[in-house]
């Protein structure tokens, strides 16, 4: 079926919901007018459905392999990345001083959605060479970024990023990969990396991986790791690639979806890396690529949410099954109660999870462009909740679209299923949304929870302006934000951290569910209480948002009967 790329959804929400007009009213982003964020998402949308879409079903059905320790790609994918590279869609958000587009995150966002309903296989290439642009800029040496940035700008290089181990896993401080100084700057890299998405291709001149590794004086865990640049060919004296590297792929990971997508096992034998940031400092600098992919990955389940939604309501519209039991109906399924049902969720999660996404993005636009602890404070609470919510979204919509189908969901050829196949990796890399869930109620309330209460106190006062206009919303929005809080509160008073881990996951959803419902609102605001947007704000509030209170009941129980069961007793 064809894919359409939701401009007007991306635009309204600009407009209406996150407020983007604050970010192009700064001196930082004055470029990006509402004409020009139009003609983007324009031009991106048409790129999307006419070059990339086609890609989806060939990179799935024709994997890439290893031949001879070369990665071939999928056919047409080489068409596709020049597509995305010679339009400058690498680059949207780069400095202008390496060739890139110096606009807002915000748009870069839309964009990767967009790319990722499209073709979720060949959009995590540009996502990890975007990542390694913003790592480079802001931790690498003059010297390091006239030679590379360039090149990662235009496209004509891409990155990628090297953490896992074998032995390691989320662990990262118990990795074994190693560093030796080599006397001239450089050092030798030795070391096997698993899970390395796109670690080589057949389409660019060069691979430049960002590899974690610990040099000889390096203490152990996270505090001795440093991190080095280590390219697939050493650029020679004209910045051009030259010798290759001592460095090979040694598999390709067999994978439940994503097959278009080659993932690497790479081998590091003594290749030659230079060393970005400060020694020993390397997780800081990484945490840079890594946030920016978090926000990336939580793009890439929202837009396999927005594709699996566009077909299955294709399918829906389509298929004649039993006599409607509506009058005036179709005469389709899209007329039954449990398949409109579905249809609603899809598409009333995939707005609240796009809309939080696009707040996170404004935020961190918003950090940029005025360096304020603020906006730095938000954009940083926003990241794991637009991670995990976004990839639960796509997941949970993607298995959807199959239900949809009903038995030609299950059958490959009807495609419903390799959606749900290629998005369940991303609730696992970057983070699982585990951590991201810990990370929320550890790191990102270590301030207090200021960030969150300020987020609560904007929902609060929306909702409580909306109640002489929209009264039958704002209440149970205003109600949700009370019951939120006083979840958030609870947490606070925990020291015990595992009291907190314990009920993580269900407090980020419940966060989630509320922003959520926050965005509903804005929207319905701006239809004045009427029109599709309003009718999917009410179904979100009526159905939707009340999932809250279990989740916080949930997330406030603690650890109790948590263990209750032995590692015995589990396994009777």
């Amino acid at each position: 079926m064809p894919y359409r790329a939701p401009v007007d959804d991306y635009q309204f929400i600009f407009d209406h919901v996150v407020d983007l007009d604050q970010v192009s009213q700064t001196d930082r982003f004055s470029e990006a007018t509402p004409d020009l964020t139009n003609a983007i998402l324009t031009e991106a949308a048409r790129m999307c459905e006419d070059v990339l879409h086609p890609l989806q079903r060939v990179g799935d059905q024709n994997p890439a392999y290893l031949e001879n320790g070369v990665v071939r790609t999928p056919p047409g994918f080489a068409d596709g990345y020049k597509a995305i590279a010679t339009g400058g869609w690498v680059s949207i958000s780069a400095a202008p001083a390496h060739g890139g587009m110096g606009l807002p995150m915000a748009l870069t966002t839309a964009v990767n959605d967009m790319i990722s309903s499209a073709c979720l296989s060949i959009q995590l290439n540009p996502l990890m060479t975007q990542g390694q642009i913003e790592a480079l800029e802001h931790h690498a040496s003059d010297a390091i970024k006239d030679v590379y940035l360039p090149k990662l700008v235009s496209g004509e290089w891409c990155g990628t990023m090297n953490l896992t181990e074998a032995q390691a896993g989320s662990d990262v401080g118990a990795l074994r990969t190693k560093a030796d100084p080599n006397g001239d700057g450089t050092y030798a890299i030795t070391g096997q990396k698993i899970y390395i998405s796109w670690g080589d291709n057949d389409f660019t001149e060069n691979v430049c991986h960002l590899v974690l590794a610990r040099l000889p004086d390096g203490p152990a865990g996270t505090k001795g790791i440093s991190l080095f640049l280590v390219p697939k060919y050493i650029p020679d004296d004209t910045g051009q690639p030259g010798q290759a590297n001592s460095l090979s792929v040694v598999s390709l990971e067999h994978k439940m979806g994503l097959h278009g997508s080659p993932t690497c096992v790479m081998q590091y034998d003594g290749a030659t890396g230079w060393l970005i940031g400060k020694e020993h400092d390397g997780m800081r600098a990484m945490f840079t690529m890594m946030n920016n992919a978090r926000l990336g990955v939580g793009g890439q389940g929202i837009g396999v949410a927005e594709g699996a939604y566009q077909h299955a309501l294709a399918y829906a519209l389509d298929r004649i099954q039993g006599r409607t039991p509506i009058d005036g109906g179709t005469g389709a399924i899209v007329d039954h109660a449990d398949v409109r049902r579905m249809l609603m969720t899809m598409k009333a999660d995939a707005f609240a999870a796009r809309a939080i996404a696009l707040a996170c993005a404004v935020a961190i636009d918003m950090e940029t462009a005025t360096g304020t602890a603020e906006w730095a404070a938000r954009a940083a609470f926003l990241t794991p909740i637009a991670k995990a919510f976004g990839t639960d979204t796509g997941i949970a919509v993607a298995d959807m679209g199959v239900q949809v189908h009903g038995g030609m969901g299950y059958i490959e050829e009807t495609g419903a299923a390799q959606y749900l196949r290629d998005v369940r990796v991303s609730a696992i890399y970057e983070g699982t949304n585990g951590i991201q869930a810990m990370d929320l109620v550890a790191r990102k309330l270590s301030d207090g929870g200021e960030a969150a209460h300020a987020l609560i106190d904007e929902i609060e006062a929306q909702a409580e302006a909306a109640r002489s206009t929209l009264p039958d919303l704002a209440e149970p929005v205003w109600q949700a934000s009370e019951t939120l809080r006083e979840g958030l509160d609870w947490m606070l008073a925990r020291s015990d951290l595992n009291q907190r881990f314990a009920g993580a996951v269900p407090f980020l959803r419940a966060f989630a569910r509320v922003l959520g419902a926050h965005y509903h609102l804005a929207a319905a605001l701006a239809e004045g209480g009427t029109g599709p947007r309003s009718a999917l704000a009410r179904f979100y509030l009526a159905r939707l948002l009340p999932e809250h209170e279990g989740l916080l009941a949930h997330a406030t129980a603690g650890t109790d009967g948590l263990y209750a069961l032995s590692p015995e007793d589990l396994s009777a």
